[in-house]
């Protein structure tokens, strides 16, 4: 049981550790969008330096078979939760403001608790409502309190993706969730990215002569500042932020793993606000305890009963 606790514990620690780096990559993405890279270069950037990074280290350890079953369930977990999830959202926020989008993503815990109930059973308890609701309430305070007048090109295509977005990430998270306890999170990784790689690459060759990040290579520091930007994004975005996910799915349910995506737009904006890209203002805060509140509720009080 002790034993137990420590593991559930340290996936905690996992998945909130995962969230505040892809919070973090936020608004380094954006630096790398606006001057660096274009969306699939960005895209093909992570997945095949993702894939080097998890095979050479997969070299070092024992070698762990998977059946062909299995295999194809993270294949398909990989293209939906990475490829088809990230580009959905790419395309998302060409169509339709920031603070819808973020609305939308704000849904997440509870499309993964509805979906977890209908298709695995998980029982849906009154203090888990209660604090997906919470933190809920916490991230979309924020967009809520900034609101903006202005519209995006087109709402209702930009909001129907978003809701894509958000429903392919949640299955991602549903079909992965008994292999992720078969396997250990390289082995899963590898394959993830590796078929993540094959997707994007035809994508990405053609943008190539738009990529200032490789066809303006030279050694002053404005170069540099953008290498670090996809070094990070690569390194700690992708490989270490996607290897504690399979990892925190050993030890928590669907729904526990979800609601920790409310702390990504809580640590966007007090990151932006750090480089001035945003300014501080009462929400920030507020929202931040509602999300932790909303974290403690879900899954504070059950885990010296049962794992998450």
């Amino acid at each position: 049981m002790e034993n137990n606790t420590k593991k559930t514990l340290q996936a905690h620690i996992a998945i909130l550790t995962a969230n505040m780096i892809f919070g973090l990559g936020v608004p380094v993405t954006k630096f790398l969008l606006d001057d660096w890279v274009t969306p699939m270069t960005y895209m093909a950037f992570r997945c095949v330096g993702a894939t080097l990074i998890f095979w050479a280290i997969a070299m070092f350890l024992p070698k762990e078979p998977v059946k062909r079953r299995d295999l194809l369930v993270i294949m398909a977990g990989g293209l939906l939760g990475f490829v088809i999830s990230q580009t959905l959202t790419a395309w998302a926020l060409q169509f339709t403001t920031p603070v819808y989008f973020s609305l939308i993503a704000t849904l997440t815990p509870i499309a993964t608790m509805l979906m977890a109930a209908l298709f695995l059973g998980e029982r849906i308890t009154r203090l888990k409502t209660v604090g997906v609701l919470l933190a809920i309430v916490g991230a979309a305070l924020m967009v809520i309190v900034r609101w903006q007048s202005g519209t995006g090109s087109n709402d209702l295509l930009g909001i129907a993706l978003a809701i894509l977005s958000v429903l392919t990430w949640v299955v991602y998270l549903l079909i992965t969730r008994k292999v992720s306890q078969a396997y250990s999170a390289v082995t899963q990784m590898k394959w993830i990215f590796l078929v993540s790689s094959v997707a994007v690459l035809p994508f990405a060759v053609g943008d190539i002569p738009q990529t200032r990040l490789l066809t303006d290579f030279s050694p002053s520091m404005d170069w540099f500042y953008g290498a670090s930007a996809m070094f990070f994004i690569v390194v700690f975005a992708t490989v270490l932020g996607y290897f504690m996910i399979p990892y925190a799915m050993q030890y928590l349910k669907a729904t526990t793993v979800s609601i920790y995506t409310n702390l990504q737009p809580v640590v966007a904006s007090l990151i932006a606000i750090a480089i001035g890209q945003d300014i501080l203002t009462w929400d920030k805060p507020v929202a931040a305890i509602l999300v932790l509140l909303g974290v403690f509720l879900v899954t504070g009080w059950t885990t010296k009963r049962t794992t998450q």
